[in-house]
């Protein structure tokens, strides 16, 4: 998908098929920024084996915020190892190959610390138990109510039948992980295109924030078109 000077490329953070496509992109595209899906402090704990989250980041972070993260890991480990691929290796090869090919990094994502802290704060309990209860039932039946081969990135439709169900039994998480982190990851990335005009830049997240996250990115350009043609009406007309 290509929007002025970005390539957006939606993932699995556990399909082989998005390791292939990483690769392929990069190749083809030859980018002159890599934007990922990461925050200053998730990607040297994806880079390093064994990074993972402290007790002693409670206080930062908030006791529903901290289990969330470690429940989370321990799942996404889980049905990681389902496919045979580690979560988020999508993004260390796509680390590599721009370290390799010396392409600028770019860090898109929310700040890990404020979204753990901003689940804290809304994920309530009763959500919290719902998405305990349906993991299990899915790491022990195999099973979803949703069926797609894990080891591909899921098509558009599957996707939007996917946020639509975590929206509507899990409305506040998804306030915070899906709605809440778009629109930083769509301003971040509204950033980078005015900074870098001139660069290709291609962008790597999860397949389901790829066309809200496109979606912010439009209205922001509108949005910046209409402020800009008003203000310069309004000062030709003083």
């Amino acid at each position: 998908m290509n929007y002025k000077n970005l390539v957006l490329l939606g993932t699995s953070h556990i399909a082989k098929q998005s390791l292939n496509e990483v690769k392929k992109c990069i190749e083809t595209e030859k980018p002159g920024i890599i934007a990922l899906e990461l925050d200053r402090k998730r990607l040297p704990a994806l880079m390093q084996k064994g990074g993972k989250i402290e007790l002693r980041m409670v206080r930062r972070i908030g006791i529903k915020g901290f289990l969330f993260s470690l429940f989370g890991a321990w799942a996404e480990k889980k049905l990681g190892k389902l496919v045979g691929v580690a979560p988020g290796s999508e993004m260390k090869l796509a680390v590599r190959l721009a370290k390799k090919n010396n392409i600028r990094i770019a860090l898109v994502d929310q700040d890990i610390e404020i979204t753990l802290r901003r689940l804290s704060k809304e994920l309530t309990w009763k959500e919290k138990w719902n998405f305990i209860a349906d993991i299990l039932k899915v790491l022990i039946t195999r099973k979803n109510s949703i069926d797609f081969d894990l080891r591909t990135v899921p098509e558009k439709k599957i996707i939007k039948k996917l946020v639509d169900k975590l929206k509507e039994r899990y409305p506040n998480l998804h306030k915070v992980l899906i709605e809440e982190r778009n629109a930083v990851i769509a301003d971040n990335l509204k950033k980078l295109m005015n900074s870098s005009p001139d660069k290709k830049i291609l962008v790597i997240l999860g397949a389901g924030h790829i066309d809200d996250v496109l979606e912010l990115i439009k209205e922001k350009q509108e949005s910046d078109v209409s402020y800009t043609f008003s203000l310069g009406y309004n000062v030709g007309h003083k």
